[in-house]
């Protein structure tokens, strides 16, 4: 297994981490997701933590807080070996006030967090979504509290745009408030968004970078097919909340699948190995619900792509430019003229 630290932090993370998401007791609100019971979440943990992975992640929205408690009991007796990240923001409860990153919702749910996960700390704890109802700085002065009150080791943030992370950091530097370590994002082949601000500002600031998805919700698996996508055993049956061309993406696995033949690797590892690849990323995290998908999955730690073939898949899957990147990516060091398509 890969170490690296989160961010400009010491914490020492695997790059490969274990997601929870799919753990639950019984709840099946989401049932293409919610599928892996307490035994079988036990077995998928220790199976990680002998591949030397070290980073678990869940939130307190996942099947209503049954990940924290399944994920915290299959953890238990190695809690001072592991980092576990949790994470605030989505709707958790019925009331009105059981949602967002207001200070009394923040203060309320970590301390909720805690008693399910069966800890004295939390890791990192993380804003799974922005809050466009609560003053930025008020949820900064909150993640703080809990912080400095010693529930909390680490803060980061989830699915945030650019400017408002970059301004988060700076009202943190400028009030001596806990900083955000990192940020976790969606960055797949087949969603690169990250890529046009989102990456750029964490490394102005120094902020690491973890994956959630890389595998499109198993797209880029290889397993589904244009006759099976539909089918309700699926993820794609109930959760298909990635917007990606469908037909890329076929045209896509089957690039892939040829670059995997040339290694003896799979199509996830593939995918896995091309985001290891990128500096920026720290750590990717694995949803894997069944033992031969994390079996599976874990081998990305040991392929290594070359660098045509990355750049063969960078190629294949380029981001369509938006403005302004591409002024600034293609015109902004042009003269005027040439720019206004005139003659001096």
């Amino acid at each position: 297994m890969q170490y690296t630290t989160l961010g400009n932090s010491g914490l020492v993370v695997s790059r490969l981490a274990f997601g929870a998401m799919t753990f639950t007791a019984g709840d099946r609100s989401l049932g293409a997701v919610y599928k892996t019971d307490a035994e079988a979440a036990e077995a998928l943990v220790g199976r990680a933590l002998d591949a030397g992975i070290n980073f678990f992640d869940t939130a307190d929205a996942y099947a209503s807080g049954q990940s924290e408690r399944i994920l915290g009991e299959a953890l238990r007796t190695r809690r001072d070996e592991v980092v576990i990240a949790t994470k605030v923001g989505f709707r958790s409860g019925t009331p009105l006030t059981q949602a967002g990153l207001s200070r009394r919702h923040i203060l309320w749910s970590v301390d909720q967090s805690l008693k399910r996960l069966g800890t004295d700390w939390i890791d990192v704890y993380i804003a799974h979504k922005e809050d466009p109802h609560t003053p930025l700085e008020e949820t900064l002065r909150a993640l703080d509290a809990v912080v400095r009150a010693g529930k909390v080791r680490y803060i980061g943030f989830s699915n945030w745009s650019a400017w408002k992370a970059a301004a988060a950091v700076e009202i943190q530097k400028a009030n001596g408030l806990a900083p955000f370590t990192h940020g976790q994002m969606h960055y797949s082949l087949l969603g690169r968004d990250v890529e046009r601000d989102v990456i750029q500002m964490m490394q102005r600031y120094g902020l690491g970078l973890t994956v959630w998805s890389p595998l499109a919700s198993g797209f880029l698996s290889g397993k589904y097919t244009r006759e099976n996508l539909d089918d309700p055993d699926n993820r794609y049956s109930g959760f298909d909340i990635l917007p990606f061309d469908k037909e890329q993406g076929f045209r896509l696995v089957e690039r892939m699948r040829a670059i995997a033949d040339s290694h003896g690797a799979s199509v996830a590892q593939v995918a896995i190995a091309w985001l290891l690849a990128k500096k920026a990323v720290t750590s990717v995290l694995l949803g894997a619900s069944k033992p031969h998908q994390l079996e599976d999955n874990l081998g990305a730690a040991k392929l290594a792509l070359t660098e045509g073939e990355i750049s063969a898949l960078d190629a294949e899957t380029v981001p369509a430019p938006v403005y302004p990147n591409w002024f600034i990516d293609n015109l902004a060091d042009q003269p005027v003229a040439q720019v206004l398509g005139k003659n001096g």
